[in-house]
């Protein structure tokens, strides 16, 4: 359920081509398709980095390999992580950024979360639980955090629970970096997981 409000903010999120020349100069030359699910009802709050390949074709958020790992993550089904009163996704770029000449991700353009994060949040006051995926979103929401890495970010867990976790991306790339962090699923993992549950039982 949505107010007229966030309606026509999410309406206006949907139809944004800020970026359509920048998307068009890039070896994808794609055009801009943002992927942002807002809620009033949600209780748990997604900010990712950008949807990637996969999501530019399906229009919904973690329809990828990442997105199965961070739902394992979660504890949660797809059902379950589908359900827009329940899980709202709020990346810090709308659209996927896109390659460069060498086929490596473009950054998120900085231009996405300068316009639409800070009115985007302040529509959904409701959230008591974030998920901060990576650097970027962890930089932009917690900016005292700037200088640390994505590592030690995540490790202070403890600081910022119950209502904020850092995480590292869900991408398989990041297999080595669970492997040497093994404190992540052991210790991380099961107390997000138990909020997560407790806040979809409300």
């Amino acid at each position: 359920m949505m107010t007229d409000a966030l309606k026509t903010l999410q309406t206006n999120i949907t139809s944004c081509t800020l970026c359509a020349a920048r998307f068009a100069a890039t070896k994808t030359a794609h055009q801009p398709r943002p992927v942002a699910w807002l809620s009033t009802t949600a209780p748990i709050l997604i900010v990712g980095q950008a949807p990637g390949a996969r999501v530019q074709i399906s229009g919904r958020p973690f329809t990828d390999p990442s997105g199965d790992r961070l739902r394992d993550w979660l504890g949660v089904d797809e059902t379950a992580f589908y359900d827009r009163d329940k899980f709202a996704v709020l990346p810090m770029a709308f659209c996927f950024p896109g390659y460069d000449a060498k086929g490596s991700d473009l950054p998120p353009p900085k231009i996405c979360a300068a316009t639409w994060q800070e009115m985007a949040m302040a529509h959904m006051p409701q959230i008591k639980l974030t998920l901060l995926i990576g650097a970027y979103a962890q930089k932009w929401h917690m900016p005292k955090t700037k200088k640390l890495s994505v590592t030690a970010r995540v490790e202070n867990w403890r600081g910022h629970a119950p209502a904020i976790f850092s995480l590292p991306h869900p991408s398989w790339r990041n297999s080595g970096w669970l492997k040497q962090n093994p404190w992540f699923e052991t210790d991380l993992l099961p107390t997000l997981q138990n909020r997560v549950a407790n806040l979809l039982k409300d």
